[in-house]
């Protein structure tokens, strides 16, 4: 659409490791737009977590250009970063904190006003079922609460680009369900969601659009259904095996 800033926008990414000798992700182009649900799927190892990685500025690429909302990630780190909330594959998070004082602890980083801070981090204690333990020690929560902790606090300062690594790992039902429907609530907004997962089902169902990485190239783009006639396949988990497989 033209006028449209795109929010994300990757133009030749590339990183490798040892030395070089071992590329991880390889001359990557990829967009995603306002209001869109972008689902981010490929084998392990394929990438998905570098490019992940460097989106977020946690690693610099070896060469390319990653804008969030036309803010250059490697110029304008910082600006770039308010943009963005994050959620890892793992939450490793500050132990020694209660739960409220890591919320704090974010609502300050992002410079979240007071009254809007404590509006959403009420919302979101309530929704994820955490109030009870928000005075407690991080240390004593169990994985599934330390995910729903994480994901409360990349939403506090309601950004532009939602970024999920593997967001639904631990999660039980019920939060699960809940996160797809926050996730949904986020774009209607203009937000964009930006996630990957190994969980084909959710990503059929949920993205608008799903790109498929494979051996650090983005080998496929598009609509379920423009992936499907692609590779004159019915279901995501076809395509992906068929696209995946090949040059194996």
């Amino acid at each position: 659409m033209k006028g449209v800033v795109l929010l994300l926008k990757i133009n030749n990414l590339s990183k490798s490791y040892s030395r070089g000798m071992k590329p991880a992700v390889d001359n990557l182009n990829m967009t995603v737009k306002p209001g869109e649900i972008f689902g981010f799927i490929g084998p392990n190892g394929a990438g998905k977590t570098t490019t992940i990685k460097m989106i977020t500025g946690i690693l610099n690429p070896d060469s390319g250009t990653i804008l969030i909302n036309g803010k250059d990630m490697v110029k304008d780190d910082i600006e770039a970063k308010k943009l963005i909330g994050y959620v890892p594959d793992s939450p490793e998070i500050y132990e020694k904190l209660s739960g409220i004082e890591y919320l704090e602890f974010i609502g300050d980083v992002y410079d979240v006003p007071v009254d809007e801070r404590k509006k959403n981090i009420a919302y979101y204690l309530d929704m994820f079922e955490l109030g009870s333990a928000a005075n407690d020690q991080i240390k004593s929560f169990s994985h599934g609460m330390r995910q729903k902790l994480v994901l409360t606090g990349a939403l506090l300062h309601n950004p532009k680009l939602w970024i999920l690594d593997e967001p639904l790992v631990g999660l039980d039902p019920r939060a699960a369900h809940l996160l797809k429907e926050q996730m949904r609530q986020h774009c209607k907004q203009g937000n964009t969601v930006f996630f990957s997962t190994h969980v084909l089902e959710v990503a059929e169902k949920l993205c608008d659009r799903i790109g498929i990485i494979h051996q650090g190239k983005l080998v496929a783009v598009g609509t379920l259904e423009e992936l499907k006639a692609q590779a004159s396949s019915n279901s995501l988990e076809s395509i992906f095996l068929e696209i995946t497989k090949k040059d194996e």
